[in-house]
């Protein structure tokens, strides 16, 4: 990684630039409805909760390249806490350059270092390049079918 590069804890002060990211990455993904007040929301109650979640940023000197959410759960298929894999986010104009494969190489090392059994993530089904992505990097498909009941408001 270049010297200026550095992946760190996300903070509140980040929260404008990343829920802008996660505006961008959900107008394009067929399941959600892009809305920045919902992913604020979301976003603050994990960093406000650190037992809830991690948000990771790799950053420069001037901005932030590209974002990772990693969830806390429990598994009782593993008999102990994994991960979930919320969102993988690269600003637009920084993909293809291996940002994502290092925030995710870095998250799959944090979930060592913590004793994490699993990450497990959900993409975009229509999405090839994502589906791609993340085979390339050792990720293998399920034979569970996501299913979501909703209670908005």
């Amino acid at each position: 990684m270049p010297e200026n590069l550095r992946i760190e804890p996300a903070t509140i002060e980040d929260l404008p630039v990343l829920t802008e990211m996660l505006y961008e990455l959900f107008s394009v993904e067929r399941d959600f409805i892009p809305n920045r007040e919902k992913h604020m929301r979301g976003l603050k109650l994990i960093l406000e909760q650190p037992q809830r979640g991690r948000i990771f940023v790799l950053r420069n000197e001037s901005h932030i390249i590209g974002m990772i959410n990693l969830l806390i759960t429990i598994s009782t298929a593993e008999g102990g806490f994994v991960l979930i894999l919320e969102d993988l986010v690269i600003r637009a104009d920084h993909r293809g350059q291996g940002y994502g494969s290092r925030l995710l190489r870095f998250a799959e090392e944090y979930a060592r270092q913590k004793g994490f059994l699993r990450i497990t993530l959900l993409t975009d089904k229509p999405n090839e390049r994502n589906i791609e992505f993340f085979k390339r990097n050792g990720y293998v498909e399920s034979d569970m079918i996501p299913m979501r009941k909703y209670f908005r408001d």
